[in-house]
């Protein structure tokens, strides 16, 4: 079920970003301290049509999600991470922060930990009080 059938999403717009690919100190495993290593970071963001329409079509009308793609490698590079958990609620508070932004999906992957799956990671879904 898509969650713009959500009756307090219906006056939003889902902007989204896949796989974003980066390499961080991430995991509680001995081996996975031992070097970076890559993560997928997915965030569907759940915007007000005010906040995500532009008349004059102009990006300083709409959320920039150039900003969000930014400031997620900048969190997910800030420090190691022991869980996936920490990191992801990070990025979930920030983009809830952005003003318009009425519910944040985000997940994290991590592609290379076991050699029988193909990823494993989190996934939340939170909307703004």
């Amino acid at each position: 079920m898509s969650e713009l059938l959500d009756p307090r999403l219906r006056d939003c717009r889902k902007l989204f970003m896949r796989e974003l690919r980066t390499e961080i100190s991430i995991g509680f495993h001995a081996f996975e301290r031992e070097a970076r290593q890559p993560v997928l970071i997915n965030i569907d963001l759940y915007v007000l049509l005010a906040h995500s329409t532009s008349g004059r079509d102009d990006v300083r009308d709409v959320l920039d999600y150039d900003e969000i793609r930014t400031k997620s490698i900048a969190l997910a590079h800030s420090r190691h991470f022991n869980l996936q958990e920490t990191l992801l609620d990070l990025i979930v508070a920030m983009a809830l922060s952005y003003p318009g932004v009425r519910a944040v999906r985000a997940s994290i992957e991590k592609p290379n930990v076991y050699p029988d799956c193909r990823t494993v990671g989190i996934e939340v879904f939170r909307v703004h009080p």
